[in-house]
């Protein structure tokens, strides 16, 4: 059986090592080289802690707050665009408390399968290339009121099977002894582990060479011939492909390829920056969510990342040099006697997230074709949910039984 997975980034590549693993043949195509893309410069999270879908009662109001000041974490362009406003309303509709009930157990059961195959299948199979730290990660906070919010996300995680430690200023301060810290509290989530991004795309890329992948790079797909509800072949800039099945994975791209399908499948990028620092002497001993301000830290030995925002924008090279500045001035808050390198705020990386309008991740098989499967949407989850999507889209497609429902996850559940 021949399985042609369209997107290179960490989902394909994770779909593309399950599928290899149960001897079928695989081939990749991707847009670009391999070497790029949000799977790159994002921060490396393996996050149970993120059971919580985007998509909560609430984020449409603080959303629009945020939009009227150029700094903020969140920003929309204004512009009349169908497939955004559709967009909007789908997010609008989602954003409630029944959504969050019914999403926390799907979500939970992918982040802890991933976590579970992280630390034992890619650990041990692709020799840990990636540096794999298991040392839990901060949710940091600076007012009362987020104290209490995140005081409930513990109990929840808790009953959920997490491990979690809620800290004062000092105990904070006493495990992060290198950096004077400026917090109310944070919670520390012990089950939580990171990586370092790039280097987990170079391992797991070359691992898959290794293993007999085929790989069509710097391909832009053109089409598709579809058969009896079946695609048969995709044209390509590069000539055409056949095979036995197909999986969608091309990240913020996939809304596009959906109407060449047919599907509607709601997606919009959500453009993130990132800095990255080498050298950092005195650097944090876990990578930490900065709450009140959508900010977050990496740290891999004197090697630290910085990262956020929100910006449905587009697809478009534009850097907004304020929003990075105020990731930069967010990290100095929580930490004032950091020592960051000084840096041009337009020269940051930046990267496109995949963002449905609930939150949750499309996994699953298309239910109007029938070798047609989705792995994608994940939002700021890619790296956190990677491993579990591969491997329940590689059980899906062998006909075996997935480890917990997809219900949650449809492809076509936005009509």
């Amino acid at each position: 059986m021949k399985v042609t997975i369209i997107g290179g980034g960490i989902a394909g590549l994770a779909t593309a090592y399950y599928l290899q693993k149960q001897g079928l043949e695989v081939v990749v195509i991707d847009r670009h080289q391999i070497e790029d893309g949000c799977s790159f410069g994002n921060m490396g999270y393996v996050s149970p802690s993120h059971f919580i879908p985007l998509a909560t009662p609430g984020i449409v109001a603080q959303g629009l707050k945020w939009m009227l000041k150029s700094s903020s974490p969140f920003y929309i362009k204004p512009r009349l665009n169908f497939d955004l406003i559709k967009w909007g309303m789908h997010f609008w509709k989602s954003a409630n408390a029944n959504h969050v009930e019914r999403s926390i157990q799907p979500l939970n059961s992918l982040l802890q399968l991933s976590r579970e195959l992280v630390t034992t299948d890619w650990k041990n199979e692709l020799a840990d290339g990636f540096d794999l730290t298991e040392k839990g990660c901060w949710m940091l906070y600076k007012n009362e009121k987020t104290a209490h919010h995140e005081a409930e996300l513990a109990a929840q995680a808790d009953k959920l099977g997490l491990k979690t430690r809620i800290c004062t200023p000092a105990e904070v301060q006493e495990l992060e002894p290198q950096l004077q810290v400026d917090v109310n509290g944070g919670v520390l989530y012990y089950d939580d582990c990171h990586v370092h991004p790039g280097k987990l795309m170079r391992t797991l890329y070359s691992y898959l060479i290794k293993k007999g992948v085929k790989c069509w790079l710097n391909t832009d797909v053109k089409g598709f011939e579809i058969n009896n509800n079946r695609i048969v072949t995709v044209q390509t800039d590069k000539g055409d492909i056949a095979s036995d099945a197909w999986v969608i994975a091309n990240g913020s791209w996939m809304g596009i390829l959906g109407k060449k399908l047919g599907l509607h499948i709601p997606m919009q990028p959500g453009k993130g920056y990132s800095l990255s620092f080498d050298g950092m002497k005195n650097n944090l001993q876990h990578p930490a969510i900065l709450v009140d301000h959508r900010t977050a830290t990496t740290p891999v030995g004197e090697w630290l990342r910085i990262g956020g925002t929100m910006e449905l924008s587009g697809h478009n090279n534009k850097v907004l040099p304020k929003r990075v500045q105020a990731v930069v001035d967010a990290v100095k808050l929580y930490f004032p006697d950091i020592k960051l390198p000084s840096v041009n705020p337009s020269s940051a990386w930046f990267g496109y997230r995949p963002v449905s309008p609930d939150g949750m991740p499309y996994i699953g098989q298309a239910k109007g074709l029938q070798n047609c499967y989705f792995a994608g949407g994940h939002a700021m989850l890619g790296v956190s949910a990677a491993a579990g999507t591969g491997y329940v889209l590689g059980q899906l497609i062998t006909g075996l039984q997935p480890e917990f429902s997809l219900d949650a996850f449809a492809p076509e559940r936005f009509r």
